[in-house]
């Protein structure tokens, strides 16, 4: 058994896109570029290769029996709550000797809110229109669980606060609402002079793109108006300060989530009322939802419009009703 420092599982999304594929892998190497006291794994929860298992078995591989696995994701929602965590217990089930650290999301942090205020300076230096007259369009990624989107939220008036800019309009590229089509919408009722397109993103991808093709749209639509379209943050040193602390948290433990208004959690309470608080029902329940908050006897997840998450032609939540309807509902 290899008895060197636990190699670190880099958990990225995935995407269909070359370049934003990678861009993650380039990101995995020039981590490990800094520091070669254990490897470091990319590996992808979804759409493309290596997958969660191929890179757990290169660690196996290596003789590892205990890793540290990262999803390298901003906010905390379904993939990092549910998804990942089945991969995992997968694993488990093949190699049960295995021993897992699991990090956390990004989240909401002071590093990630100063590089986006420094480079909101960087582009003031390219227009001459003032922030008074600027509107800044938050675009998120967009997710089914509530609670991730709310962080969008705060992450957007986090960074508005105090910035100048006369308002800030908050909208997503996909699954929930509103979309960006609407965050335009509300945009032009400002009647700014100038519209910047935040997309807050890691890593470039098919979704990014699309972001700034909308945005070239609505200039061609709107030709009075100067619309400028920021880059995801892409490789930058704040990004690597950010996996080491969390990779630091999981090993020694200190991990923690929020789990109040989790809908897997408030899912666990609701059936812990209808039982009538039974203890032997309690600790079943409970266990579901135990590591870190949330637990790892999830049923298999399978990404079809039947989980609301699909990343096929057809959006599962297209229409706002629909998504209203099912936003709250577990697999």
């Amino acid at each position: 058994m290899n008895t060197a420092i636990n190699p670190l599982l880099l958990i990225g999304h995935g995407t269909r896109d070359a370049d934003g594929r990678q861009t993650f892998l380039d990101f995995a190497t020039a981590f490990q570029e800094q520091d070669l006291s254990r490897p470091v794994i990319p590996c992808f929860l979804e759409l493309t290769e290596p997958s969660i298992q191929q890179g757990i078995d290169q660690c196996v591989a290596q003789g590892y029996r205990e890793m540290t696995a990262l999803p390298v994701l901003l906010f905390a929602a379904r993939h990092n709550k549910f998804d990942v965590t089945n991969e995992l217990d997968k694993a488990r089930l093949r190699y049960p000797e295995l021993t897992f650290h699991y990090g956390r999301h990004f989240g909401i942090t002071p590093s990630l809110l100063e590089l986006w205020q420094e480079r909101l300076a960087q582009l003031d230096e390219t227009s001459d229109i003032p922030r008074a007259e600027t509107i800044l369009l938050f675009v998120g990624r967009g997710a089914s669980d509530p609670d991730a989107n709310s962080d969008v939220y705060k992450m957007a008036r986090l960074l508005w606060e105090g910035s100048g800019f006369k308002g800030v309009e908050i909208c997503f590229i996909g699954i929930t609402h509103p979309r960006m089509e609407q965050g335009f919408e509300r945009a032009w009722t400002w009647q700014a002079k100038r519209v910047v397109v935040l997309p807050y993103f890691l890593f470039t991808g098919v979704l990014v793109k699309r972001i700034h093709e909308m945005a070239q749209i609505q200039q061609k639509l709107h030709p009075e108006v100067q619309i400028q379209a920021m880059n995801e943050v892409g490789l930058d040193p704040v990004l690597f300060e950010l996996i080491r602390e969390r990779e630091q948290e999981a090993r020694s433990g200190q991990v923690m989530m929020n789990c109040e208004m989790c809908k897997f959690r408030r899912a666990v309470s609701q059936q812990l009322v209808g039982l009538g608080q039974d203890n032997e029902h309690h600790q079943e329940l409970e266990s579901v939802h135990a590591h870190h908050g949330h637990g790892h006897e999830h049923a298999a997840h399978s990404h079809t419009p039947a989980h609301g998450h699909s990343h096929e032609a057809v959006d599962p939540y297209a229409e706002p009703i629909e998504y209203h309807q099912r936003v709250w509902q577990i697999p």
